[in-house]
């Protein structure tokens, strides 16, 4: 059965699509935190790459659910290619030209925030249309661990990349991004869900159904309390430099960590399914997203330091399946992407906004304080969601429960 979804073309030429396009963007995020650490030694400027990214999130992601639901998915996921390797390419062009600011990767950073708000929804919701229902969850699994490996090899390539100059890594992204654009737009078939009127109740449409879910409610905002509060991108140049010593290098291993970790876990989960209890095992999931975060902020070994954000990754990886699974199971086709969007509201904030407010607490307390302050977070949303959401937290399965079925 897994075999035959790489006989079909369609299938194909969107997961290495969506693979390049991961891949780029992890290395242009590298280079982009060590570029900006460098020319300002700010952390607040590390925190303020991640709030410039949001904000068209915020502003757009309803509006761009809503037109992956009217328009040809496949176009929409292939124009937001091509501009955010248009972004890569005044990068590089900034760098190598020496006239690159801090005020120009603050543009190029929102810009790159609001392709990515439309290519998000456009691009998940293209799956079903793609692949049997029968090997729709495999399809899943395989798109995710290609996501997980490109988070690993990106920070990684980008990091080594770097020693050569920020303009190689950018430009090197630039090509990804263009070969994303032609693999997805060569799909062939115009996909897109349907042509419902633009009204204020359908834009919204997604919000409404997510809220009239306690289940999927409480899983969303749960993930973006706990990543909001503990999240530690925005430091990691701050630790490879001034805390574990290491360079562009190391600081790629660093931001590859998290996603190894989530790799092993989406490897053992495919052994291991989740099939009974998987409240409770997204809870601890996050739980030891907290730990883990503790215990890397207290470190000063690179060795144990990506050991940590290993765990993490793995726990946070327990989350995102259950999460991701329910809003799939029980989303309708025709608003996958406007929930697909607000769910990416959700991870939006709790990934770029949760840089901005890691990065203005550690300018205010330092590093190794706002690391810790946000891991205890993460261990408090959690034994308040457990009060808030007890349904979730007693959950047995992932299949949807009988009223929600009918």
């Amino acid at each position: 059965m897994s075999t035959s979804l790489f006989r079909n073309p369609k299938f194909l030429r969107y997961f290495l699509s969506q693979g390049s396009s991961q891949l780029a963007y992890q290395m242009l995020v590298v280079a982009v935190g060590w570029q900006m650490y460098d020319l300002t030694n700010s952390a607040l400027s590390l925190g303020l790459i991640g709030l410039v990214q949001f904000l068209p999130q915020l502003l757009l992601a309803l509006v761009a659910g809503h037109v992956a639901d009217r328009h040809d998915r496949r176009r929409i996921a292939s124009v937001c290619m091509l501009a955010q390797g248009s972004i890569g390419a005044v990068l590089a062009a900034g760098s190598l030209g020496g006239w690159i600011n801090s005020e120009t990767i603050y543009a190029c950073a929102f810009l790159l925030g609001a392709a990515r708000t439309f290519q998000s929804p456009a691009m998940q919701s293209m799956l079903p249309s793609l692949v049997d229902r029968s090997v729709f969850p495999t399809a899943i699994n395989y798109t995710t661990a290609a996501r997980n490996f490109s988070s690993i090899a990106g920070p990684a390539l980008g990091g080594g990349i770097y020693l050569f100059g920020a303009g190689a890594v950018y430009s090197t992204c630039t090509a990804l991004y263009g070969l994303a654009s032609v693999l997805i737009v060569g799909l062939g078939a115009k996909i897109a869900a349907g042509r419902e009127p633009a009204t204020l109740k359908s834009v919204f449409a997604g919000m409404s159904y997510i809220r009239s879910k306690p289940d999927i409610l409480g899983a969303i905002s749960m993930d973006l309390f706990a990543v909001l509060l503990g999240g530690v991108t925005a430091l990691l140049p701050i630790y490879a430099r001034d805390i574990l010593h290491t360079g562009p290098e190391g600081l790629g291993l660093l931001r590859a960590g998290p996603a190894a970790g989530a790799l092993l876990m989406t490897a053992f989960l495919a052994r291991v399914p989740l099939k009974r209890r998987v409240g409770h095992a997204m809870y601890a999931g996050v739980a030891v997203f907290g730990l883990g975060t503790i215990v890397f902020a207290l470190s000063h070994s690179l060795i144990l330091s990506l050991l940590m954000l290993m765990l993490l990754g793995a726990g946070d990886m327990i989350s995102v399946v259950v999460r991701s699974t329910l809003v799939q199971l029980e989303t309708p086709d025709h608003m996958r992407g406007r929930v697909t969007a607000v769910n990416s509201i959700f991870l939006g904030t709790s990934s770029q906004l949760g840089q901005f407010q890691t990065g203005s607490v550690a300018a205010l307390v330092g590093a190794v304080p706002a690391a810790v302050i946000g891991g205890i977070g993460t261990l408090i949303v959690v034994a308040l969601w457990i009060k808030l959401f007890p349904s979730l937290f007693n959950r047995d399965t992932l299949n949807a429960h009988p009223e929600e079925s009918q």
